[in-house]
């Protein structure tokens, strides 16, 4: 089987999240896993791992898996190893947006990323193979350009979060509820 595990603050979960999840599904993977991250290195002031795993699980099924075992991994590596255990039968690819692969070679440990598959979401003018290339990664990754007009942010949805006409089309109504019931970035 092929899943894909998709790493991220997630905070919160937006449509364009979502569209990603469901077009991998649809052409490359069986299954996703979402690991909302408990405390991202470059992000602080995170809403409770709580609130975005409960967001996050408006979308699961059986298809859509939402992690709630290795939020508090603190780097990608160790998710996907952890879940490389729990999965050794079933080929992982580790889901990221172009933006990342420009400084991929800085994560902790990326080497051990390189052992596994890349799915890498174009979404600008990023020479994706080029990074590729530097660091010796000539197999097992997809590149996406079917996706690269995405362009819905949390930072936007938090912001605009007072406002929901502006964000109506950029986060779910069932998201927005869970929002308001709990007076979430408010």
């Amino acid at each position: 089987m092929k899943i894909g595990v998709f790493v991220g603050s997630f905070d919160p979960v937006h449509k364009g999240h979502i569209i990603i999840i469901n077009y991998l599904l649809e052409k490359y993977l069986d299954k996703v896993i979402v690991v909302p991250t408990g405390n991202y290195w470059n992000k602080k002031n995170l809403t409770h791992i709580y609130h975005r795993i409960n967001m996050l699980k408006i979308y699961q099924n059986e298809k859509i898996i939402i992690d709630e075992e290795n939020n508090e991994l603190e780097y990608t590596y160790e998710v996907l190893d952890s879940l490389n255990k729990k999965y050794k039968e079933d080929e992982l690819y580790l889901i990221i947006g172009a933006d990342n692969i420009v400084s991929f070679d800085k994560w902790v440990n990326y080497q051990k990323l390189l052992n596994y598959n890349l799915i890498i979401i174009n979404r600008s003018d990023i020479n994706i193979k080029y990074y590729l290339n530097k660091m010796n990664k000539n197999d097992k990754y997809i590149i996406t350009d079917e996706l690269a007009n995405i362009n819905i942010s949390s930072t936007f949805v938090r912001e605009n979060i007072k406002n929901i006409i502006n964000i109506n089309d950029k986060i779910d109504k069932d998201v927005i509820k869970y929002i308001k019931d709990n007076n979430l970035y408010i």
